[in-house]
């Protein structure tokens, strides 16, 4: 990972002139000279680590938009610096809420940074199967940022390409089928036209893959429920990475990238700017109250290996952390370096899962969805599921959703799952929320509602 370290830095300084944190603050692409920039092999690997960079600064959006609107984590009360995380732990998000506000900008640049990549790569001359490589790269980061946009926000303005301010001012919010052929499309194109490499060597380790771009796409297909195809597609990362032996082993620092690890942000505390503070930490155990009493009555085996890592363990005085992002701080810059796993291989098995299940119920104890169902469970349990208590397709999409909860708490996915999978209603009612279908979305920022100033083209979510 040297060279994709050393150039995580380089890109920040390379991008800064061409991006702010606005889609609708951008400056036309003129005022950038792209013509002397953009022109080696070497000038577009520092722009595409300048788009995996720009995920570096999307974590906390996950913990405040998926683990605190969900069952998993709650406030019982704002204190200072924490009233629109109170608010989205609450249902009393409203458009000005700054946490939104900042996700929105911030996945935009994400978003204008690979498409100054996509803008500029096909008029470059240098290798024409790493030129291949970098485009996918890109397409893939763009494809992962919009669809995190669509899942907070439905519809959202969607464009291919670098765009002046007046232009991001006339694009409209997009349909969901729009939406769908946009993510779809970036997704297929890496894989029909297998532009990545199965795996990388070295110093590439961590970079987007073609298995990669066929989870997401297994995801995106689940999202907007078209479970043939997302059957389909996962079939095909099915085999082509391990479960770790132990949970615990999946969060190890020391082996990241590990043989579960299917895409991840990665961080490096050694490295100025490319490390982190601790997530999640707390100053003594007393204060471990966020934890939702659903997250906790989840682990329902005694014997479930899971629920040691969402308790807390000590790393300096007075500083306790959860065990799954346990680390020691760099003494040079006094940071830790978790990567944040988006996507990996028990995810896979439990999506393959669930298309299977919605495609067709099977009783069978053997059947593929109980078999990838039971292989993420037995990894931490020592009792399978029997198919004898799911009798019915409901009953085996509920097993799947408790699964989920089970195995990727603090990861960025319950609020998404059980919107998805139908569950989120009654799952914030046993919370003390009665919520509607409206809020299933995040209100759209006001800030950008009053840039657009255009009904027609950006409106707020219905409900808000």
């Amino acid at each position: 990972m040297k060279k994709y370290e050393r150039f995580l830095i380089l890109s920040t300084a390379f991008l800064s002139v061409s991006c702010t944190d606005s889609f609708f603050d951008l400056e036309p692409s003129s005022s950038v000279p792209t013509d002397k920039v953009y022109k080696t092999a070497e000038d577009f690997n520092v722009a595409v680590i300048g788009c995996y960079s720009k995920l570096q600064t999307q974590v906390n959006f996950f913990t405040e938009c998926c683990e605190y609107r969900s069952d998993n984590l709650y406030l019982s009360a704002p204190t200072t610096g924490t009233q629109d995380r109170y608010d989205i732990d609450q249902f009393s998000d409203k458009p000005s809420n700054g946490i939104l506000q900042n996700a929105w900008a911030n996945f935009n640049n994400g978003v204008y940074r690979c498409n100054l990549v996509l803008d500029k790569i096909d008029g470059a001359d240098f290798n024409e199967t790493l030129k291949k490589q970098y485009k996918a790269e890109a397409l893939f980061i763009r494809a992962l940022t919009y669809f995190n946009m669509y899942r907070l926000w439905g519809g959202i303005p969607m464009t291919d390409k670098v765009v002046t301010v007046s232009e991001a001012l006339a694009i409209g919010r997009s349909s969901e089928q729009q939406v769908y052929d946009f993510l779809t499309g970036d997704l297929k194109q890496i894989i029909d036209d297998n532009m990545l490499p199965q795996s990388y060597t070295g110093n590439e380790v961590g970079r987007v893959t073609l298995g990669a771009a066929k989870a997401l796409l297994g995801k995106v297909y689940l999202t907007f429920h078209k479970w043939e195809e997302a059957r389909d597609i996962l079939s095909q990362v099915i085999g082509k990475y391990s479960l770790m032996a132990s949970p615990d082993k999946v969060f190890d620092v020391d082996n990241k990238m590990n043989n579960e690890i299917i895409f991840a942000v990665r961080f490096n505390k050694e490295l100025e700017g490319e490390g982190h503070g601790y997530w999640f930490s707390i100053t003594n155990l007393g204060d471990d109250t966020n934890q939702t009493e659903a997250l906790k009555k989840c682990y329902s085996d005694a014997d479930d290996k899971r629920k040691e890592l969402i308790e807390y363990t000590q790393v300096e005085s007075k500083v306790f952390v959860l065990k799954k992002f346990k680390d020691t701080k760099s003494a040079t810059y006094n940071t830790v370096g978790n990567d944040q796993i988006v996507l990996r291989y028990a995810d896979v098995l439990l999506m393959y899962a669930e298309a299977l299940n919605e495609i067709e119920y099977s009783n069978s104890q053997t059947s593929d969805a109980m078999n990838a169902l039971n292989s993420v469970h037995m990894r931490s349990c020592s009792s399978s599921i029997q198919i004898a208590d799911l009798p019915d397709k409901d009953s085996f999409r509920k097993a799947i959703m408790l699964e989920r909860q089970r195995e990727f708490p603090y990861e960025g996915h319950r609020w998404f799952d059980l919107v998805r999978m139908g569950g989120a209603k009654d799952a914030m009612k046993a919370e003390g929320h009665e919520i509607q279908d409206y809020q299933f979305l995040y209100p759209i920022p006001k800030t950008e509602l009053e840039r657009v100033n255009n009904e027609k083209l950006l409106w707020q979510n219905p409900g808000y």
